[in-house]
């Protein structure tokens, strides 16, 4: 049984250790979208290169994230954890010094396997190091610190595009890596599963990392209309094939099919799909058109997005108690409805925007919608599963997010009619993020539509909890480990 106490200076470390580590991913889901303008123009990249930039990221960190949870408990939760944090960090620094939009691109995919390894780590860490007295104080501290960290990411980021420069985005992590790593090492416990075994679904994280990527490389180009285009679109969906196919016949699965014959867990991930769709989209371009379609500056579009990650960090505990009396489906159906109704009020922020006026309402009723879906969201998904199950069903859920934002990030400028110089012209910009708007609010209606028809209405009695009371990421649900027991 673990005996670490979180009074304790191993405890403290222990913190300290985990709440690096996280926030070098966290901040980087952050703080990149707001660089992109600067990126574009000094590497002298095209629309599609940005959308790279962003997706290739997300390819390898939501095709390997349930692989990386694996792997830890298997070969030591404090050795994978470290490893992907020096391989986040190397990455980082090949980014920071990428010298054309191609080497930064496949940096970033890199970067994204070494968030598959530290992402699901961090918190498996806490919960194998301290006693189960302290366990879920522990957690909440985390996920607090965490938190505050994804609330300063778009400020910082902004700052340092406009001062330092966007390469100090990347290079920011190396030296949390070198404070992080040798604490991990010195006080941290190594941890493993003893009951976890050396077989690996290799093989269908390979599928799902390049069925990812051929769509996503398939809808990036599509205007182009070339037979590349088509080609990778038919190899892409013959791997999502392929994938589907390994997952049902493995004895080991990765993505285990019997968890979806929950209808409850199958809805919510429906749910899910469409509503991190539309913030995936929504983001991207939203940093986008504070810059190019406004005119404001990296730290003033990094700060005007601040109010959504501070009113999730306020009131998701509160979201997440209030949906236990409910039931999920309410919040479920009325959460995407009010981030609909932001991003409609969207229309009203162009060129000459105010920011009290125009944009400050759009992003306040954002996160309100926000905190009232995602704590529910998580909570229904861990509901609807067994106990024993609540680590699986939580990362293919945050692994399906994931999948839906960089879908989102390559679909959206092609049905917006965005050219690939559309980010340096104001105009061309502002007229495509018009378009781009009532999209995004669409897929969130028809999130809301399959949530009211499709979600349970009562609360589950003696359902387990999710143990991360703050939500503060906007590209994804957080994670949840497995139950582990005293």
């Amino acid at each position: 049984m673990p005996e670490v106490r979180i009074g304790s200076s191993r405890g403290r470390w222990i913190l300290l250790t985990t709440v690096l580590g996280s926030s070098m991913a966290m901040l980087d889901s952050t703080v990149v979208n707001v660089a992109l303008p600067r990126i574009g123009r000094d590497l002298n990249a095209s629309l599609g290169a940005l959308q790279w930039t962003v997706n290739a990221y997300m390819v390898t960190l939501a095709g390997l994230i349930l692989l990386g949870g694996s792997l830890g408990d298997r070969y030591g939760r404090r050795r994978i954890f470290v490893l992907g944090v020096v391989w986040f960090a190397a990455a980082s620094l090949l980014c920071g010094i990428a010298p054309n939009s191609v080497l930064l691109i496949a940096a970033r995919a890199l970067q994204g396997v070494g968030g598959a390894l530290l992402t699901p780590g961090s918190l498996a860490l806490i919960q194998a190091s301290f006693h189960p007295d302290d366990r879920s104080r522990a957690v909440g501290l985390w996920s607090g610190f965490g938190g505050i960290g994804a609330a300063v990411g778009p400020f910082l980021g902004g700052w340092l595009v406009s001062g330092p420069g966007w390469r100090w985005v990347f290079l920011l992590n190396v030296p949390l890596a070198l404070l992080c790593v040798p604490v991990a090492l010195r006080h941290v416990p190594e941890s493993a599963d003893e009951n976890a075994h050396g077989r690996f679904d290799v093989l269908g994280a390979v599928l799902g990392a390049l069925s990812l990527a051929l769509l996503t490389y398939a809808l990036i180009e599509a205007q182009g209309g070339t037979a590349a285009v088509v080609v990778s679109a038919v190899l892409g969906l013959a791997a999502a094939a392929a994938f589907v196919y390994v997952e049902r016949h493995r004895p080991d699965p990765m993505l285990p099919p019997d968890v979806f014959a929950s209808r409850q867990f199958t809805a919510v991930n429906l749910v899910t799909l469409c509503v991190y769709a539309a913030f995936g989209g929504f983001f991207f371009l939203t940093a986008l058109q504070l810059q190019v379609a406004v005119g404001w500056s990296p730290l003033a579009a990094g700060t005007a997005l601040l109010p959504t990650t501070i009113l999730m960090l306020l009131f998701s505990s509160a979201s997440g108690a209030l949906s236990d009396r409910t039931g999920p489906r309410l919040p479920l159906t009325v959460g995407p409805l009010l981030c609909a109704v932001a991003m409609l009020l969207m229309l009203r922020v162009g060129p000459g925007a105010n920011y009290l006026t125009d944009v400050l309402p759009a992003l306040l009723v954002m996160g309100a919608g926000m905190v009232t879906l995602v704590a529910p969201l998580t909570a229904t998904v861990l509901a609807s599963v067994d106990t024993a199950r609540a680590g699986v069903a939580s990362g293919i859920n945050n692994a399906a997010a994931r999948a839906a934002g960089l879908v989102a990030v390559a679909a959206l400028p092609l049905l917006a009619g965005m050219g690939p110089d559309a980010y340096r012209s104001a105009s061309a910009f502002d007229a495509s993020f018009n378009r781009a708007m009532p999209i995004c609010a669409g897929v969130l209606v028809l999130g809301s539509v399959l949530a009211f028809f499709l979600v349970t209405a009562r609360p589950t009695a003696g359902c387990q909890h999710p143990e991360r009371h703050t939500h503060c990421s906007l590209t994804a649900p957080p994670l949840e480990g497995e139950r582990a027991g005293p």
